[in-house]
């Protein structure tokens, strides 16, 4: 069976200068789960590329650090009620679209991703290496929601998650769930 999400092969991603955030470098294992996770709902879902939304609903189901920084179990259960919503409704008017806001540098822009997606994994890569460490699934949704117009930004919003007080949050963060 062939995926619709191609996966180059090392030697062939460098000479296309694919980026390196199709082989999950610099990512901890727990996160190279969730973009795995992620490609898996794109395939399933028939879409062209993993996008924000499939990041964002990838690490809500996988990383209970990511669940801690939302707060409430309510915000969390009524978030993945609206993902679980995209593959059978709203998500199907962005499957003919690539979720790019113009904003996310060429260089971030990786084969089976969305421009935006691209470069929330290399944004997560450049936020993690402050911290000394491999990406998180705190730095990928730090990453996924800095641009506006990123598909999870739109999820959050009509799941009544205002994503500027995420992202507050998320800077606040230092693995203490009182933040």
């Amino acid at each position: 069976m062939q995926h619709r999400i191609p996966r180059p092969s090392a030697g062939k991603a460098q000479e296309q200068g694919v980026h390196r955030a199709e082989h999950g470098a610099g990512l901890s294992v727990e996160l190279a789960a969730v973009v795995g996770g992620a490609r898996r709902r794109a395939v399933r879902d028939a879409d062209r590329q993993i996008d924000t939304a499939h990041l964002l609903h990838s690490l809500l189901e996988s990383d209970a650090e990511v669940r801690a920084v939302l707060g409430e179990e309510s915000r969390t259960a009524r978030l993945l009620g609206y993902l679980v919503q995209r593959s059978i409704g709203y998500g199907l008017r962005w499957q003919s679209a690539v979720e790019d806001s113009g904003s996310a540098p060429v260089m971030a822009r990786a084969a089976g991703f969305s421009p935006l997606a691209a470069a929330g994994l290399e944004y997560a890569r450049e936020r993690a290496a402050r911290h000394g460490g491999p990406a998180r699934g705190v730095d990928l949704l730090a990453a996924i929601i800095a641009d506006p117009q990123a598909r999870a930004v739109e999820v959050l919003e009509h799941a009544a998650i205002d994503f500027r007080d995420l992202s507050a949050r998320l800077e606040a963060w230092a693995g203490d769930p009182a933040c």
